[in-house]
């Protein structure tokens, strides 16, 4: 991943995970959305573990490190990726998309209090840009009334969903920035967030059924190859060069593709505004992304 170009790091994140919302949408039937993370991210922890043994990069991680690595993917792979789960079951994906566009200054200000990362008046005025153009390009959707709690309880699932994958994307740039190696990191974070998902699902309750339809198969395969173990290693990648807060416009342009993908596959009809939504986004992230590079440094005790 380090021979990649920022630009492709970035890319790839985008043009996959901006068609993982809706590819979750497959997952939600048969099997309870808590077992259906817990199993994507066991394979793909599994796998990433598997090959970190294969060529030699097994580390050695004292206690200390295992605890940081369970709060990193408790937190990044797993409760928030519960929370989406569900918010996808009560509000359309393109919301839940919306809803993570906040995540780049959510984790610009913690890296600002947590590592003294400067945060820059030009970074600032960018996510508002970018907040502004995808409020825009879903003002129609997100003004119509709403007659039960359906809505409300999408927006707060939505809601916690990003605050707890910020505090993840932060713990893990701790961990990568205290020498535990970025696949080992990933993979047992991965693990982690697994474990994390079934035991929620423990807690509540859930029962287990085996998925019959195809579609959940294919959606599983998809986003435990792509959606997790590839675009997971290349936006860390990306978030130890240039830093959480830069890294977080990905949340900003993922709900670009989402809105393609849901014209193309979900009948959605855009409004007039989509255009300048679109522009609007666009014009926030080469401000965002325009800042000199940064070296993450513990904040001072």
């Amino acid at each position: 991943m380090h021979r990649l170009a920022t630009w492709q790091l970035f890319a790839v994140c985008v043009l996959t995970w901006g068609t993982t919302w809706h590819a979750v949408t497959y997952q939600l039937s048969d099997l309870a959305p808590e077992f259906g993370v817990a199993l994507r991210f066991a394979l793909a922890g599994g796998l990433v573990l598997a090959y970190c043994a294969a060529s030699g990069r097994w580390p050695r991680l004292g206690p200390g490190d295992h605890a940081l690595l369970a709060l990193q993917g408790s937190f990044l792979y797993g409760v928030s990726y519960v929370c989406v789960y569900h918010a996808e079951r009560f509000v359309a994906s393109g919301l839940v998309a919306v809803g993570y566009s906040a995540s780049p200054l959510i984790a610009g200000i913690g890296a600002r209090l947590l590592f003294k990362i400067p945060v820059s008046g030009r970074f600032l005025a960018g996510g508002a840009i970018g907040l502004a153009g995808i409020a825009l390009i879903f003002w129609p959707e997100l003004r119509r009334p709403t007659t039960d709690d359906r809505t409300t309880t999408g927006v707060l699932l939505t809601v916690a969903s990003v605050l707890l994958s910020s505090v993840g994307a932060l713990t893990a740039s701790r961990n990568r920035h205290h020498g535990i190696g970025l696949l080992p990191a990933m993979g047992w974070g991965m693990v982690y967030g697994a474990a994390a998902a079934a035991l929620v699902a423990v807690v509540l309750g859930r029962s287990v059924a085996v998925p019959a339809a195809a579609s959940w198969w294919i959606s599983l395969a998809y986003l435990t190859l792509a959606g997790s173990v590839l675009t997971f290693a290349c936006f860390l990648t990306l978030q130890d060069r240039i830093g959480p807060g830069p890294t977080g416009t990905i949340g900003v342009m993922t709900p670009l593709l989402a809105l393609v993908v849901s014209l193309l596959l979900e009948g959605f009809r855009p409004a007039a505004l989509t255009a300048v939504g679109a522009f609007l986004a666009i014009a926030g992230n080469v401000l965002m992304l325009r800042p000199a590079r940064v070296t993450l440094r513990p904040a001072r005790a």
